[in-house]
């Protein structure tokens, strides 16, 4: 299932030598947050190892699959009620067969989660 316009929508974003940033903002209404958690609305952890794939897929314009996470942390709760944006930041480093991936998700309130993963590219 694919998130993007779904469940939130890249409102700004730019490119640096290392990577690129997207400033994203979500969707108080989608189904996930009626039952996650009802009457008190949380994005949960997993839509923002989700929310990364789908940033690399776009960004390289080719479909990846995970096949290793060697850091994942969830920091901080975001809640769609209150118009959550976010600035994820991304690096990639090519070696191999593999992407080696790094995200950093911040908002007003501090940092979100880290993330350190590898992918593969899909042929």
């Amino acid at each position: 299932m694919q998130l993007l316009n779904s469940l939130f929508e890249i409102v700004d974003g730019g490119e640096d030598t290392t990577g690129f940033t997207s400033t994203i903002k979500f969707f108080p209404g989608h189904v996930i947050f009626k039952g996650h958690f009802p009457g008190h609305p949380v994005t949960p952890g997993v839509i923002f190892l989700q929310l990364v794939h789908e940033l690399v897929e776009r960004r390289l314009n080719k479909s990846i699959r995970l096949v290793g996470l060697s850091t994942c942390k969830f920091l901080r709760v975001v809640d769609p009620e209150f118009g959550e944006i976010a600035q994820i930041s991304v690096s990639i480093k090519a070696k191999d067969d593999l992407l080696h991936v790094k995200a950093l998700g911040k908002n007003e309130t501090g940092t979100i989660f880290k993330l350190s993963a590898d992918y593969r590219p899909i042929s």
